[in-house]
């Protein structure tokens, strides 16, 4: 395949080749023995005790400036960066000096992944730095950095395209390093739950990823086929069904972060790949549910930002404190005038053609009442709420409410407008269960792709019987993006899902459309 090369690249490869000729291996393969870090060094550096005497530190070279038997260059590794002074007559302390004037000065260029070993000092301009007693290439770099620069106040060559960022992660996280503060973040917030679930008793489990029936929500799913057993399976698309087989068996808690997949639409808080954390805690319900996930994410804010109060674009949000709970027939009510409790399919059809909320003629009862709140009352939802006791046709595996069997024991928590979490108390009765299933079965016959599958496994479950339960399923990509304030999902993934770029030409051939 033929690669187009800048006029940059081309002089890379050149010098690639020149320090293979000059018996330089610019990919070694031996360990190079690290023993301190940027930040390490920056922060534990006291002159007077001469401490960091003998460091040893690799990262990449970001910039470089010679003047004449001595150097300035900058690096930076995992932790952030640091200057390094390299010298002529130090690193070549002999008569040969072409690691310095042939290597250093003309074949190493910036991007260029080099280990140092020398001590910390401090420059007469007062600038923290490890003087070089030795300098080895580790990796050649053959791409050129979108290094960021300044001139008259106009910035040049920044890499803040949002499709190249996503794309080429790996440069956004080497020029715009403090993208990595999302992710460690990130990893902050599922360690934080894993200890608060450890604390409750909860075990942390695995289940299937390929299904053969795709149950536990209402999507649709990616399919695939099996050779060996000839069958058709399905990526999940939810973890639930599973995890309640566990509760069945005997486990009070149970809980699982699980990649699921979902066939649908991508925007700025969809992405077809997504992970997603489910609990289910026996001898439970809905109402100690909200009282457990309030203390969760005031324990989670707490640990990442320090504070309870959190800005997410433009507004200041608070995980702090008790939420409103607010049943969803009120909310509808309230943000969009109108009462639709007790209105029949044909009355919520007309109801969404006087509001002027599109519909699709396979959508029934619950989705009608979905459409509605999901154009009038979502996005007033800034400070997190709780919205409680959906109608039972809205859905299908929860727990009648104990007061009124019209509604069920369930809630959904909202922050700026958006879903972050769904929960329950689990429907454990498996007549009632499998006559649900049936409902959604005869929406799926009326062309909703999302309905759910008939899963006769899990309703033998429930005949041998399930405790009550309550369950919380929360998505981590969301919550990362709440938690740290990013407005787009692509920006708490590493590698969100795009279109394939073009293909490259091959040699004689035209560009792929």
């Amino acid at each position: 395949m033929m690669i187009e090369l800048s006029e940059q690249e081309q002089i890379r490869r050149e010098s690639l080749a020149k320090l293979r000729e000059l018996g330089i291996d610019p990919y070694p393969a031996a360990e190079y023995p690290v023993n301190a870090d940027a930040a390490e060094i920056t922060a534990g550096y006291d002159p007077e005790k001469g401490n960091f005497n003998e460091v040893c530190i690799a990262g990449r070279l970001m910039s470089r400036r010679i003047m004449g038997a001595a150097s300035f260059g900058e690096l930076q590794d995992e932790s952030g960066r640091i200057q390094i002074y390299v010298k002529r007559d130090e690193i070549c302390p002999g008569e040969d000096k072409t690691m310095y004037n042939t290597v250093w000065k003309k074949l190493l260029d910036i991007g260029d992944i080099i280990g140092i070993k020398g001590f910390a000092f401090i420059t007469q301009t007062g600038q923290l730095s490890v003087h070089a007693k030795e300098l080895t290439l580790l990796s050649k770099s053959l791409r050129v950095l979108p290094i960021v620069k300044e001139a008259e106040g106009q910035v040049y060559d920044a890499f803040t395209d949002p499709e190249l960022r996503y794309r080429q992660r790996y440069v956004d996280l080497i020029v715009n390093p403090q993208v990595k503060d999302v992710f460690v973040k990130r990893a902050q917030i599922i360690a934080t739950m894993r200890e608060y679930f450890n604390a409750a008793g909860c075990l942390e489990v695995e289940t299937p990823i390929l299904q053969g029936i795709p149950g536990g929500a209402t999507a649709r799913p990616f399919i695939t086929h099996h050779n060996a057993l000839d069958i058709p399976l399905y990526l999940r698309i939810a973890n639930e069904l599973y995890l309640k087989r566990l509760i069945v068996g005997g486990y009070n808690g149970v809980y699982e972060f699980a990649k699921d997949f979902r066939n649908e639409g991508m925007d700025k808080t969809h992405n077809p790949e997504f992970t997603c954390m489910e609990i289910y805690v026996a001898y439970k319900d809905y109402n100690w549910m909200m009282s457990f996930v309030e203390k969760m994410l005031e324990k989670i804010s707490l640990k990442v930002n320090g504070t309870t109060l959190v800005k997410i674009g433009e507004q200041e949000v608070d995980f702090g404190g008790s939420y409103r709970r607010l049943p969803i027939l009120d909310a509808i009510k309230e943000y969009a005038g109108v009462d639709v409790k007790g209105m029949d399919e044909a009355q919520l059809r007309a109801t969404c053609k006087q509001l002027d909320v599109p519909v699709e003629p396979s959508m029934g009862k619950g989705k009608l009442i979905d459409a509605i709140f999901g154009a009038y009352c979502e996005d007033k939802l800034i400070q997190p709420t709780f919205i409680i006791d959906y109608p039972v046709e809205m859905s299908p595996l929860t727990k009648r409410h104990r007061s009124d069997p019209s509604l069920t024991e369930r809630f959904e928590l909202f922050v700026c407008g958006k879903e972050l979490a769904n929960a329950y108390s689990e429907l454990n009765d498996p007549i009632d269960q499998l006559e649900r299933f049936e409902e959604q079965a005869a929406l799926k016959s009326k062309g909703d792709d999302e309905a759910m599958y008939i899963d006769m496994d899990f309703v033998r479950a429930l005949e041998y019987g399930m405790p009550p339960t309550s369950g919380l399923g929360m998505g981590i990509d969301r919550l990362t993006m709440f938690m740290t304030g990013q407005t787009t999902i692509q920006d708490v993934l590493f590698f969100p899902q795009m279109r394939p770029e073009k293909k490259l030409k091959k040699e004689g051939e035209e560009a792929a459309e």
